[in-house]
């Protein structure tokens, strides 16, 4: 059995750590305001979000989000009631359907995605090149 090597996280790894946490929260809490501003739940929105990038399979969506494949239908439903999303055939295979954004469904997406504050004023306070090394950090961060 393989051994697994354990760090000792040091004072400065901490704080990393609690601000990485302030930062999620603070988004989340940013996300679910505006996505109250449109009548949408948080979760709705993040699924909005994800559709209006590219038609997925329910399946797909659960995955990205974490949950079970019967939340997303649930989700889907109720943004179909309001003609943000519709259901069509998969054309590489016609037994699975894909959710997808309508038009109206694309436009309120951007419109979320424009109406985050949090994700974008500390951003601006950044130069280019900070921002550059932010994300290759984060990428890093995430690249096993």
């Amino acid at each position: 059995m393989a051994t697994q090597k354990t760090y000792r996280i040091d004072p400065l790894t901490l704080e990393v750590v609690d601000l990485i946490g302030s930062v999620v929260a603070r988004y989340h809490e940013d996300y679910e305001d505006v996505a109250a501003e449109h009548a949408l739940t948080g979760a709705q929105a993040r699924l909005l979000g994800l559709l209006s990038l590219e038609p997925l399979p329910m399946r797909r969506l659960a995955q990205k989000l974490k949950c079970e494949p019967s939340n997303v239908t649930g989700i889907v439903d109720r943004l179909e009631l309001r003609g943000l999303v519709e259901r069509r055939p998969d054309p590489s295979d016609r037994r699975v359907k894909l959710a997808a954004a309508t038009e109206e469904g694309r436009r309120v997406a951007h419109s979320l995605r424009e109406s985050l504050r949090f994700a974008r004023e500390p951003l601006a306070g950044l130069s280019r090149e900070e921002r550059v090394s932010l994300r290759d950090l984060l990428q890093r961060m995430l690249t096993p």
